[in-house]
């Protein structure tokens, strides 16, 4: 029996008001389902609730509403209510209709025929707000944006394009021997060097692999094979046009540093213009915003097909991050002879926008399917044989483009963190958990018996018997390297660089924004107990020592959001104290930012920090704080970050009897999108 809400447009549309009163969905997704209604009044209530859950699934990052999925499990598929705010419904008698008791009883036939009214609803080329496609509702946009990705990808992939393809196999073989020398004693593929030959044979490609495999290593050697072949291809040669780019300034500051000493400790001795190569090299990495030039209040940047990118090369880093828009938005700015390199972790959360784009390209990177082509000529430029469980003659254009880093350089066979984040990917939950009880070093669990004061413990002191760091730390750090009032403002820089390191020591992270071990709770928690412990002055407002998180871009300060600020003390006049807060300047020349907190209008207190908004760094002790209830929000993906974030130590804080660890491994983040489905078609017909 059909819900009466879904019979009565007033009803319907008052109902999706209460929803968004509650924070289920955004008011702009409710605004989005009255918009359309004012506008055609034949427009059906099931219609009108498919256009605001469309917009809703963009807010959770899908490209698109899947009909059939929705149907199916409402609650896990729409992520309502979120965050496990259901949990306690039956209490609650203001709760409204929940979206399995909307939809129960609801055919997917029933769905798609109300869908049917062209004004509205299309299925192709056209001009109506919204798209229907077999079982998924778009929004037109999105739509045109997975249109555009899969077009210039797919392009690129063309062997019969023009472009950066067909390199002379043995200038290029010659310069991975320079730059891939053979280590004694190593058996089995160098897959650095592997991808490395990969990438140099694309306009596209992509180089995935978990942290510690040596993304950055590869990519600078590739660059390096690339100016060597470029500068070397005739007397006068310009070099490549190269430009280096991440989602974040967080992470374009990381891949500054890294990339930096990466260049300059590059063994090129075996080159004959290796000064030459080493120079050609950029260390400068820039926002994907910044590079493309976004003007404010627009969507629009000032580089697109028609004023295209001066590169030759743009490598992405951190390309996970990136959202299906914003991968439309660098495709259509390149020029059509440049190549596109992504650099990633295929297994981390995708972006917080719409789409997972490296997710989804990547979907076969594990089992290579290399052709027997590309393998034959792997094996002739790199003198390593692919193995043969990865050689597929059935290989996609796509898979002869993706090549994935398989040893960690940071954490070893022995490494309970490696072996953890490792048995998550692997969906192995009882190996999981009983990880944490091998007395491995590196690894410690929290469980529900452990009780508050172990929590406020661990947040405070950390765990000092095994090396590892609370808030403490960076605290007392603060406390007894501050220099004297004179010192200059080089000694206050260095002190805040301290500081800043001393910080990283140790991070809080958390699955949720809301509830008690969501940011929300957690936060005011943890300051009042830094307060009680005489850590801090204060645990609202400005105080010295409060961490802080940037939460929007700011250029006008060159502050990025995701970027990490600690408030400090600086001398001021007659005596008196100053508040500044000093972020890392992400310059690659490690300076400090010195903020005065009046001037930053988006930031939040850090004790706690969403695994979301922790990607693209590292900590070297981090704990994981799970809440007590299962959420859709938790994933194998979201758990896997949050333990890839750690580099020493990692502490699992589990206070669900229920055993929430295990079932969120179980759960994979699946984003609605039919990408590849185009980037196969696309591919198929250029075939």
């Amino acid at each position: 029996m059909t819900h009466p809400a879904l019979k009565d447009r007033a009803s319907l549309l008052a109902l999706l008001d209460a929803w968004a009163a509650r924070g289920w969905l955004r008011s702009l997704d409710a605004a989005f389902a009255s918009f359309l209604a004012r506008e055609v009044a034949e427009a059906p209530a099931l219609l009108l609730l498919a256009a605001a859950l469309a917009s809703h699934q963009l807010g959770r990052g899908h490209a698109c509403l899947d009909l059939a999925d929705t149907l199916g499990d409402p609650g896990f598929a729409l992520s309502l209510p979120p965050e496990g705010e259901g949990a306690d419904a039956d209490a609650d008698a203001e709760r409204p209709v929940l979206p399995a008791d909307l939809l129960e009883g609801l055919s997917l036939e029933a769905w798609r025929a109300a869908l049917a009214l062209p004004s509205l609803v299309g299925q192709g080329e056209g001009d109506t707000p919204l798209l229907c496609l077999g079982q998924r509702v778009y929004l037109r946009r999105y739509w045109q944006y997975e249109g555009a990705v899969a077009s210039g990808i797919g392009c690129r992939l063309d062997p019969a394009r023009e472009g950066p393809v067909g390199l002379p196999a043995d200038r290029l073989a010659a310069a991975l021997t320079a730059l891939f020398p053979q280590v004694a004693g190593v058996t089995g593929p160098d897959w650095q060097k592997l991808a490395c030959a990969l990438a140099a044979r694309s306009a596209f490609a992509i180089v995935t692999g978990g942290p510690g495999t040596g993304k950055t290593t590869t990519v600078v050697r590739l660059l390096a094979v690339l100016q060597a072949l470029a500068l070397g291809a005739g007397e006068g040669e310009p070099p490549l046009r190269i430009r280096l780019a991440a989602p974040t300034g967080k992470a374009a500051a990381r891949l500054n540093e890294s990339i930096a000493g990466a260049v300059a400790s590059l063994d090129l001795a075996a080159l004959a213009d290796g000064d030459a190569v080493r120079k050609a090299i950029p260390t400068e990495v820039t926002t994907l915003h910044r590079l493309l030039g976004s003007r404010p209040g627009s969507r629009h940047f000032r580089h697109h097909a028609g004023n295209p990118l001066g590169v030759d090369v743009l490598v992405v880093d951190e390309a996970s991050m990136v959202d299906l828009e914003m991968m439309a938005a660098v495709l259509d700015a390149l020029p059509a002879g440049a190549r596109l390199v992504l650099l990633g972790d295929k297994d981390q959360l995708a972006s917080v926008e719409a789409g997972a784009v490296l997710g989804e390209l990547c979907r076969r990177a594990r089992e290579g399917h290399y052709s027997p082509a590309t393998a034959d000529w792997l094996a002739a430029v790199s003198g390593a044989r692919v193995p043969t469980e990865l050689v597929d003659p059935a290989g996609q254009p796509l898979d002869q483009a993706v090549a994935m880093l398989r040893h960690s350089h940071r954490f070893g066979a022995a490494s309970g963190i490696g072996q953890l984040a490792a048995a998550v990917n692997a969906g192995a939950a009882e190996k999981a958990a009983a990880l944490f009880d091998a007395g491995l070093p590196d690894l410690a669990r929290l469980s529900p018996g452990a009780g508050e004061a172990a929590f406020r413990r661990l947040v405070v002191e950390g765990d000092p018997a095994h090396g590892r760091a609370g808030y403490r730390t960076y605290l007392e750090t603060l406390q007894a390297t501050r220099p004297a009032d004179d010192a200059g403002q080089a000694a206050f820089d260095d002190w805040a660089r301290r500081v800043l390191k001393a910080h990283g020591s140790f991070q809080l992270l958390c699955a949720l924004r809301r509830g008690r071990w969501g940011i929300e709770g957690l936060n005011p928690r943890i300051a009042g107990w830094l307060r009680e412990a005489g850590l801090i002055p204060a645990a609202e407002g400005w105080y010295l020592g409060r961490p802080v998180l940037v939460t929007r871009n700011d250029y006008g300060l060159g502050l990025m959001n995701g970027d990490i600020g600690i408030t400090l003390a600086l001398p001021g006049p007659r005596g008196a104290e100053v508040l500044r807060v000093a972020f890392p300047a992400g310059d690659g020349q490690n300076g400090i930012r010195w903020v005065l907190p009046s001037r930053l209008q988006a930031v939040d207190t850090v004790y706690a920090l969403t695994v979301h908004k922790s990607q693209g760094s590292e900590f070297v002790h981090a704990a994981l704080a799970l809440p007590d209830t299962l959420s859709p929000i938790l994933t194998r993906e979201l758990v896997y970050t949050g333990i890839t974030r750690a580099r020493s130590g990692f502490t699992l804080v589990d206070q669900a009897a229920s055993g929430v660890l295990e079932r969120a491994i179980g759960r994979q983040v699946l984003r609605v999108s039919g990408l590849m489905e185009r980037l196969d078609r696309h591919t198929g017909e250029q075939a």
